[in-house]
């Protein structure tokens, strides 16, 4: 019984260790988006949205991170309806920012803002 417990549990590592081996191979960027400062004077959330899909929400002082394939990504930035009253997002369609992302870069950007509206502000990674 001892026996066919371990090896039941070796062969079950196996399996374990085949996605890790095949995902090094995979290229990919890693894209951070940060509203850790205050400068975006809202307490609004913040949709991230990456190609035009809604991809994260950002309250003040979060961030958040995606493994991206390289290449041009698209990022746009708007206001999320929620409970605070002055949330609902404008009538018109914010401007989308394009970054290039390539295989093996670490790139951190933070929200900004400025009169024409929210933007992305690259920023040091400071580990």
């Amino acid at each position: 019984m001892r026996w066919s417990a371990l090896s039941l549990f070796g062969f079950l590592s196996l399996f374990a260790a085949v996605p890790s081996v095949n995902a090094n191979g995979e290229d990919y960027g890693v894209l951070i988006i940060s509203r850790e400062r205050l400068e975006v004077s809202t307490s609004c959330e913040i949709g991230v949205y990456i190609q035009d899909q809604l991809s994260a929400r950002l309250f003040q002082e979060q961030s958040t991170s995606f493994n991206l394939p390289p290449g041009n990504v698209s990022l746009r930035l708007k206001l999320l309806p929620g409970q605070a009253p002055g949330c609902n997002p404008g009538m018109l369609a914010p401007g989308s920012q394009n970054i290039v992302l390539k295989a093996g870069d670490v790139l951190k950007f933070r929200i900004a803002m400025t009169q024409e509206g929210m933007y992305l502000k690259q920023a040091a990674l400071d580990y």
